[in-house]
Formats: C-alpha cells, structure tokens, sequence
C-alpha cells in the first residue's frame, strides 16, 4: 500500500531533484561553492521517492515488468545512485549538473510512458541477480560515457587555448577526471564480467529469450573495455584515445541492452 498517492510522490521526487538541479547550476554560473550536504541531502529524498514511485510498476502481481519506460527509470535511478556514490569520495558534485537531470527525465519517462510486456515470473535468484547487475553494469558504464564526453570537453578547450574555458574551470581538474573516468571503467567492467558470467549459467535458451543479440553486444562491449583497461595498466592509455574507445564500448552495450528492448516493444 502506499503512503502517499502516486503524483505526490512523482511531484516529491521532481521538487528534489530540480531544487538540487537549481542550486548546483547556480553555484557553477556564479562561481561559489556547491553546498555538498544540502546537494546530496536534495537528490537522496528525490532518489527514496523516485524508487517508491517506480516499485510497484516493476514488481507486479504478474511478475517483473522490465519493459522498455521502466527500464529507463531504473537506469537513471542507478545512474544517480552511483554519482552520489563517487560524490563520497572524489570531488564531482559539479557533474550533478547532469545527473540530477537524467534522474528527472528518466522518471518522468518511466511516469508517463507505457509499453506492452511478457512479465518475468517464476524468476530464480541466479536471474535477478544477472538483471541487477546488468542494470548496475550499464549504469556505471552511461557514467563513464558521460565522463569521457566531459573529458573530451576538457581536453579540446586546452588543445586550442580557448580564452573562455567553461568546462576546464567548472568541472574537476583534468587528472581528477581521468582518474575517476578509470574507476568508472573498472567497477563497470567487474559488474558487467559479473553478470555475463551468471547470465551464461542461469539462462537457459538465448534464442528463445531473444537475448542473443544483447549477448553479442554485450560481450563486444566487455572486450573493448577489457583492452581499454590493459591499455591503461601496460601503455598508459588516457585522454582523447580512452575517451573514444569508451564511446565505442558504450555504443554496442547500449545497442544490445536498450536498443533491443526498443525494436522488440516499441518496434515489433
């Protein structure tokens, strides 16, 4: 039962997260510093609401329902928690002028958005914990997309000497960016490892769950974060070439992981 009716919750959730999204695009255009207690205070009560709003359309009577909307709330729910997460321990409050954001429109999508679906019943742990962490994968892994596109941002304003450099004074120095854009990668590619690998044992037939697809790209995109990673470790692989191989490496995770689900339900 719920404790409080559905738009309440929706608007709880929104009021959060726009308040956290105002104050931190304020403290960037005026150049103060963000209120770190009252930023990640804001988005864990949008955060609480947002998941009490999204509970009861995954968890059914019938089954879970991972159609495609409530997939994209999930995601940026994650998406979210996982800032919030690095917020702790390195300095990125700036990047919740995204975060914050994502969170909304994802929650809004999923709100408003409606898609036929096969519910999931009968699931044993060794499923929901391949979903969970494939959810958790793609989550850390959008992160470290949205990390590279920022650090491209960055580097291009100190390769021309750009006067005006938005992104070099507002977001964390350039080694701190790189820093986190690798633990990203990694906590993703252990995520992501983690899942394909109970996913090979716990499902049974690719073909009849139209998932050989996902698991193509998906395993695509683990390989090329793999040699991103070794590239790292052995070459010193950063900046602009690390930026675009985790493009590329997010490109086929997302083809298989949202794309399918898109041509499947909304297509199909």
């Amino acid at each position: 039962m719920r404790l409080l009716p559905v738009y309440l919750t929706f608007m709880m959730a929104s009021a959060a997260y726009i308040l956290a999204s105002m104050h931190i695009s304020w403290a960037l255009i005026k150049d103060r510093p963000i209120h770190k207690a009252l930023s990640l205070g804001l988005l864990s009560i949008g955060m609480l609401a947002h998941a009490a709003l999204l509970y009861p359309y995954v968890v059914t009577l019938y089954g879970l329902n991972f159609n495609l909307f409530n997939t994209l709330s999930l995601i940026s729910l994650c998406f979210l928690f996982f800032y919030v997460l690095f917020c702790l321990y390195r300095p990125i409050l700036s990047l919740g002028i995204l975060a914050a954001p994502t969170a909304l429109i994802g929650m809004t999508v999923g709100y408003v958005g409606r898609a036929p679906y096969q519910p999931l019943t009968n699931v044993s742990v060794g499923l929901e914990a391949h979903i969970l962490l494939s959810l958790a994968a793609y989550c850390v892994l959008l992160m470290a997309a949205v990390q590279a596109l920022f650090l491209r941002f960055q580097i291009r304003e100190l390769k021309h000497h750009t006067i005006h450099r938005f992104w070099v004074n507002k977001l964390p120095p350039l080694q701190s960016m790189e820093s986190l854009l690798f633990d990203m990668i990694l906590v993703g590619f252990i995520l992501l490892s983690i899942a394909l690998g109970i996913g090979f044992i716990y499902v049974e037939d690719l073909m009849a769950q139209h998932i050989a697809h996902k698991t193509v790209f998906s395993l695509l995109s683990w390989l090329l974060f793999g040699v991103l990673l070794i590239g790292n470790w052995r070459a010193g692989w950063r900046g602009k070439r690390a930026a675009n191989i985790t493009f590329y490496a997010f490109i086929l995770l997302a083809i298989g992981f949202v794309g399918s689900k898109f041509v499947l339900e909304m297509v199909l």
